[in-house]
């Protein structure tokens, strides 16, 4: 069995043919999609501004074999964006991703202060 990473992966997109109901219901609804809302999940978490209500975003955590890398992650996460968008019926376009694996990451600490 190969190792597996964990991946952040955003996933962000532009609104496109979006009905007229399609458009009110993100727009009452954009209290629950905004900067508070901004999570790393398996399912995803979609954000928005209202004004102009033009691009989104949409953040994944994705469990995947190291070997494939970090393209696969952003391909499973935008396929998984593509899937949640059309079961809300929304019209997208321009889907791109920007992945982090979350194993290979370098975290600089800060040298305790000598007193």
């Amino acid at each position: 069995m190969s190792e597996q990473h964990t991946y952040r992966v955003i996933v962000r997109g532009t609104w496109d043919g979006l009905t007229e109901e399609g458009r009110a219901r993100l727009l009452t609804e954009a209290a629950d999609h905004g900067l508070t809302s901004m999570r790393f999940t398996e399912e995803g978490t979609l954000t928005y501004e209202p004004s102009p209500l033009k691009h989104f975003s949409m953040r994944y955590v994705v469990v995947s074999d190291a070997a494939d890398g970090e393209e696969m992650a952003g391909a499973l996460a935008e396929d998984r964006a593509e899937t949640a968008l059309r079961e809300l019926g929304h019209g997208f376009t321009g889907l791109r991703s920007t992945v982090t694996d979350l194993d290979t990451m370098k975290v600089n600490r800060k040298p305790a202060s000598r007193r």
